[in-house]
């Protein structure tokens, strides 16, 4: 779990320099979560909707440090007529008020009871007080105006891969997309494997997962996948070309690279949420 972290504090490092740079323009709003107000990064289409709907779960880059992903990736979606959310879970960026720090958490688990208190901690945060952020985001989303509350996807990289992998198994979004959910974590945690294979089994959307060649390792988007063929669950996976030249390159592909992922990641989702909106 140590490695999990220092990689955090290199992504930390890395969004910096990428966050500094003039945003594209969003809406910043604020929603409940249970006693808590959180806060989020809106970006909508021109005209007035309603709109189909991407919420997107960043990863776990401490403070405003995701608003560099969002401002890569929001501007894809509303260019093609869709409302992209990015709603910030408790102790980051918009909503580090709301709470602690995950990466904290983490790393005071560890100090007092080794790797395996960590990745208990980990799993705990992302199924309990996480989900509750991403789904309370949801109903948000669905009580917009703006917003057509049959069409709404869901997507993530990194922890947000695995939000979204968990949140696809608690609500029916028309469909989710899993970018390298778990991939910094898999190999020191089985039990994070064990809850996302249970997730996946019992996911109410169909599920793109998706990552470089040289990420980390490339068994969650793998394993998963057969995971949901062998549960007869809708699913797709692709595996990109190697993006730079480290594991850590690789694994930032999942925002840096979206010129290169976008088209096949929208065409899977319009083709899902047509469907949904048509039943």
């Amino acid at each position: 779990m140590r490695a999990i972290l220092i990689v955090i504090a290199i992504l930390v490092g890395a969004l910096s320099s990428s966050a500094a740079e003039p945003p594209a323009p969003y809406e910043i709003v604020h929603f409940p979560s249970g006693k808590l107000t959180l806060g989020g990064e809106l970006f909508k289409p021109n005209g007035e909707g309603p709109f189909p709907a991407i919420l997107y779960n960043h990863g776990s880059a401490e403070g405003m440090l995701s608003d560099a992903a969002s401002t890569a990736i929001g501007p894809l979606y509303a260019s093609k007529g869709w409302v992209f959310f990015m709603p910030y879970r408790r102790g980051q960026g918009l909503s580090a008020k709301a709470g602690q720090y995950i990466g904290d958490q983490i790393s005071a688990a560890e100090k007092s009871g080794g790797q395996g208190a960590a990745v208990k901690t980990m799993i705990a945060l992302l199924k309990g007080d996480h989900l509750k952020d991403q789904l309370s985001a949801v109903a948000w989303l669905k009580q917009q105006k703006f917003v057509q509350p049959d069409r709404i996807a869901v997507a993530g990289q990194s922890f947000g891969g695995i939000e979204t992998v968990l949140g696809s198994a608690s609500y029916a979004f028309c469909a989710a997309v899993d970018a390298s959910g778990g991939a910094m974590s898999w190999s020191e945690a089985p039990a994070l494997q064990t809850v996302m294979k249970e997730s996946v089994r019992s996911s109410k959307s169909p599920i793109f997962f998706f990552q470089a060649e040289n990420d980390y390792t490339l068994e969650p988007s793998q394993v998963l996948y057969k995971e949901m063929l062998a549960s007869g669950k809708s699913a797709e996976m692709k595996t990109y070309p190697a993006y730079g030249k480290t594991h850590f390159d690789g694994h930032s592909f999942t925002w840096l690279g979206s010129s290169i992922w976008f088209k096949d990641v929208f065409a899977f989702i319009q083709k899902n949420c047509a469907v949904a909106a048509s039943k």
